[in-house]
């Protein structure tokens, strides 16, 4: 694994808490782990909130996805959090799908809820 190891962390406004209480649950690993945190502006600022730092893109809706796609696509991000909210339509969906198929294109592994993320987390502690 290379340092620093880049997350993306994103959740739609339906996820927020909960993308915010499992970076919490999961602060020790990503701390040991020397993990960057990059997020879209307005989960990003609800994580800082918790003291994690983070750098922040534009909010989805204004580009946020598109700017962690392009991040992913040029091998900056190492792995995706995304938090989506199924029972919510969003207007950026396109951006949304956009992002899923670059994290396929590019074999970079992407989490679309809590028990998935939680396993690559821990994947990322094993030796």
């Amino acid at each position: 694994m290379k340092k620093p190891y880049e997350i993306a962390v994103i959740a739609h406004d339906g996820k927020k808490a909960d993308m915010v209480q499992f970076i919490n649950k999961n602060k020790e690993i990503l701390i040991r782990e020397k993990i960057r945190i990059i997020a879209t502006g307005t989960t990003g600022g609800k994580v800082e909130s918790i003291g994690i730092k983070v750098k922040k893109m534009l909010s989805g809706p204004q580009g946020g996805d598109a700017q962690i796609a392009a991040r992913v696509a040029e091998g900056k991000t190492d792995m995706v959090l995304f938090f989506k909210d199924p029972n919510s339509s969003h207007p950026h969906e396109p951006d949304i799908n956009m992002l899923i198929r670059i994290c396929d294109v590019h074999n970079v592994p992407l989490a679309t809820n809590e028990a998935t993320a939680q396993l690559l987390l821990n994947a990322l502690t094993i030796d």
